[in-house]
């Protein structure tokens, strides 16, 4: 399959009457082959974004570009989505009930004039590399939802399209199917070497399926990068709050990458990463962002530790605990615990567990 390179370039979209642009100049490049997620709470503009590359809506200002394999690039800003050959994959997938598996796949190469043997061949295909080989007979209401999400997959990969555009396509699933299903569609995605780009309000779901996750909030581009970027990098409080699990505790940075972070009146040294730049004076000072996985159990009368108590404990296997602990103060920490012994309502220390990796810093 030839995949091409999809950028948008300084993409602004504003609705009449809206408060703010719902997309506000947003400039992204999804790479030749590459997953990319966009994540962001409702209203961030990810739906918008993605209807602005597929056609569905016209930029007020900017340009969709698509690269070829060859390199040429053409601007598509004002080509309608019938004309870009995008494969299109839907929330609630969109399949027609009245056709059997193998005539839903097949109705995009239908509508692009190729002959009925043809076009029947290349749909078993297409189920077969999804997994439902000898299942184009049945009719998609006899198929689970995670069938059909691979029919709609199907169709989607069937027209052999420069770009694959997937809105929340995850979304219908039940939990358990959910993850097995996010893990079937990244392998899938990578065996057709397809570029894709989708939405998803589950960060979990990006996560386990993107190369690269680009975060929005209210329509402007935040922070683009891998999973691990955003989760030990992140670029702002934003981030660092969406991202993951973590607690913000105000830090004190003193240079040469180290920081005093004060909880509960007690300071504790800590190696810090700062990817945001500004001036902390102006906007509260910095905030030190600690991962459960960063913060360790202690005893209460350890020396240096922020003391207080359990106040919910949630076991998530493995041996491990989610520990809120409420320090004297009221400030809560998330800390990730192997301590079977500690409950609720127990009196312990908290320290930063050594060993791990720089903390980062974001402005207030």
């Amino acid at each position: 399959m030839s995949s091409g390179a999809l950028s948008l370039a300084e993409v602004t979209k504003r609705y009449p009457g809206a408060e703010r642009p719902a997309v506000d100049g947003v400039s992204l490049q999804v790479r030749s082959g590459e997953l990319l997620a966009l994540v962001g709470a409702s209203g961030s503009g990810k739906t918008t974004t993605l209807r602005l590359a597929a056609g569905y809506e016209q930029p007020d200002s900017g340009d969709v570009i698509l690269a070829a394999a060859d390199g040429s690039a053409r601007t598509i800003t004002g080509v309608p989505p019938e004309r870009r050959g995008f494969g299109m994959v839907f929330q609630h997938y969109a399949l027609f009930p009245h056709m059997t598996v193998e005539e839903n796949v097949a109705f995009g190469l239908e509508a692009r004039g190729v002959r009925k043997r043809e076009r029947l061949e290349r749909a078993r295909q297409a189920l077969a590399s999804v997994g439902l080989e000898g299942k184009g007979g049945r009719s998609v209401q006899a198929l689970s939802g995670g069938e059909q999400q691979r029919v709609a997959l199907a169709r989607a990969l069937v027209i052999e399209p420069p770009v694959l555009l997937l809105d929340e396509p995850l979304s219908n699933l039940d939990p358990t199917l959910r993850q097995a299903t996010r893990d079937e569609l990244r392998t899938m995605l990578r065996r057709s070497g397809v570029t894709a780009l989708f939405v998803t309000h589950d960060q979990e779901d990006a996560f386990a399926v993107a190369d690269r996750v680009a975060m929005l909030r209210f329509g402007r581009l935040l922070q683009v990068g891998t999973p691990e970027e955003l989760y030990h990098e992140p670029a702002s409080r934003h981030v660092a709050e969406f991202i993951g699990r973590a607690s913000l505790i105000p830090a004190e940075w003193r240079g040469e990458a180290q920081a005093r972070i004060v909880a509960g009146g007690v300071a504790q040294e800590a190696p810090v990463f700062v990817a945001e730049r500004g001036h902390p004076d102006a906007r509260g000072g910095w905030l030190a962002v600690l991962r459960p996985e960063a913060l360790a159990v202690t005893s209460p009368d350890a020396a240096g530790a922020w003391r207080g108590e359990v106040a919910s404990r949630r076991f998530t296997g493995g041996g491990h605990y989610e520990l809120t602990v409420r320090l004297e103060g009221g400030m809560a920490l998330d800390v990730l615990s192997t301590a079977g012994d500690v409950r609720e309502g127990s009196r312990v220390g908290v320290s930063l567990r050594p060993g791990v990796r720089p903390v980062p810093l974001v402005l207030a």
